[in-house]
């Protein structure tokens, strides 16, 4: 689209500069059609420059300010709104609590069209988090690309790998998650050949055999207690299934599933007939923010391949004693999606305890292909729910996290292409609500999504960079060293 007059253009503008305004700019009251659409946006200060690019007819020149409510501005002029990071930082932060103004102008054949002028949000609530780490994967089923666990400085563009399978190969490595963001406890699991369950604590790593002959499959989905003492598990038996029909693709279910809980200091495996029985799947365990309730997923037992389509989780809770290390009480349904004909997935309580987000599809425990997967919010102090309406989308919104002050949520969405999942962050207000989700920053947003060939999965913020001796965790993948689980 763009000509040699075009960069050209560009390349007098970046010797030169642009500090002042196009004038006698024609104005239009039409907001610019840009990318991503970060109109509206809450953010917080801080986090990297929201930089976009326009997507217009064919134009010569770009400029754009941001000017904040509460004093200064920021200008771009070239291909594409690229705001210099140090400055960004500095207006966001003069301006928590307030707006950006960004207007955005752009040359034509005939002269300068000024577009409406849009508003960027400040938020006064602190992100608390370094950054992100994720999972990137090729979309691969049978067999694994290249794929990795990586982190991503929020601040600005940085991506650094924590462990790619690259240096282990044949090595799936799956569903990480820190202690309530603080890195310094870590654990993932190794599907393949070679699998395990790592755990490291402080620096030092351990792996775990993959499986334990009193379960019925590989210790996965975990989730820390806040003590740092216990992980609580799922073990599944995962199988794969594709449809025929063009917009359903890729279904994955369980043969069986329960949860456990394990001992980190004494190898233990905690199994208690209320978290683990034939008569149901259970799934996707995760402890309360004091430790003493367990939150899972809970569906009736349904005969697989045949019944898939009818099994249907509810949200489920039971009591936990951490200085005895057993369950307590009875389990209690918290919230039935079963009577909505709906299925409920991936609970995660924010650490202030006042909410748990989950997704809601139509069946099964996997949402993340399911076009119809939706965010849900449950007020666990009165026990209302409600979908999220505002962050939700036309296509797969799934699997989500919280920042450790409560005040954001990262989680992955298709509403990008339908294709790969992508990461989108959301300001959560005192009320539960929460503002417009915007996609991850990213230095030149065109170039980095459209030539981008992996989906983002299993988000999760991070206070501090995860420090990990890749090579080592590698090679004691690729031997057969693993501790062994006893169980309780």
């Amino acid at each position: 689209m763009k000509t040699k007059i075009y960069f050209a253009i560009f390349a007098v503008m970046m010797i030169l500069g642009c500090d002042s305004k196009p004038e006698n700019a024609k104005v239009v009251d039409a907001f610019p059609r840009i990318y991503p659409d970060y109109i509206g946006v809450t953010i917080p200060a801080g986090i990297a420059p929201l930089n976009f690019n326009v997507n217009c007819d064919e134009y010569s020149a770009l400029f754009v300010s941001v000017k904040g409510s509460k004093g200064g501005e920021l200008f771009s002029d070239g291909e594409w709104a690229n705001f210099n990071i140090k400055k960004w930082h500095e207006l966001t932060q003069q301006n928590k609590g307030g707006k950006l103004t960004v207007t955005v102008s752009v040359r034509k054949d005939d002269g300068w069209i000024e577009y409406k002028p849009f508003d960027i949000f400040v938020s006064n609530d602190e992100l608390g988090e370094w950054g992100l780490t994720y999972r990137r994967i090729p979309p691969g089923y049978e067999t694994y690309g290249k794929l990795g666990i990586y982190q991503r400085d929020l601040s600005n563009f940085n991506e650094t790998p924590i462990l790619e399978n690259t240096m282990a190969p044949g090595a799936c490595l799956n569903c990480h998650v820190s202690n309530k963001t603080n890195p310094d406890n870590f654990t993932f699991h190794v599907r393949g050949a070679n699998g395990a369950t790592l755990i490291q604590r402080n620096g030092k790593f351990e792996l775990l055999k993959a499986r334990n002959d009193s379960i019925n499959g590989s210790m996965v989905y975990p989730y820390w207690h806040p003590s740092g003492k216990y992980v609580a598990y799922s073990t599944n038996m995962t199988h794969q299934s594709f449809h025929a029909v063009a917009n359903e693709r890729l279904e994955v279910f369980d043969q069986s599933s329960d949860v456990l809980v394990y001992d980190v200091e004494r190898h233990e495996i905690i199994l208690d007939t209320l978290v683990a029985t034939k008569s149901h799947f259970e799934n996707y365990p995760v402890f309360s923010p004091d430790g003493k309730t367990l939150y899972f997923c809970s569906s009736d037992y349904k005969e697989i391949p045949s019944e898939y389509k009818d099994i249907k989780y509810n949200i489920c809770k039971v009591g936990f004693d951490p200085d005895k290390g057993k369950f307590v009480g009875t389990v209690d349904t918290i919230f039935n999606a079963r009577q909505m004909g709906k299925s409920a997935n991936h609970p995660r309580p924010s650490y202030d305890g006042r909410f748990l987000l989950f997704t809601m599809s139509d069946y099964g425990c996997f949402p993340i292909w399911h076009n119809e997967a939706d965010q849900w919010l449950l007020n666990l102090k009165d026990g209302n729910a409600r979908k999220l309406d505002e962050v939700n989308s036309g296509n797969s919104d799934s699997y989500h996290n919280w920042s450790v002050n409560s005040k954001w949520i990262v989680f992955t969405s298709r509403r990008g292409n339908g294709y790969y999942t992508n990461l989108y962050l959301a300001h959560v207000n005192a009320d539960g609500t929460m503002g417009k989700p915007f996609l991850l920053p990213q230095l030149n947003p065109w170039a980095y999504y459209d030539g981008l060939l992996t989906s983002f999965n299993i988000p999760d913020f991070t206070q501090e960079k995860v420090v990990m001796d890749a090579k080592s965790v590698a090679n004691a993948i690729l031997s057969d060293k693993r501790v062994e689980t006893k169980v309780r």
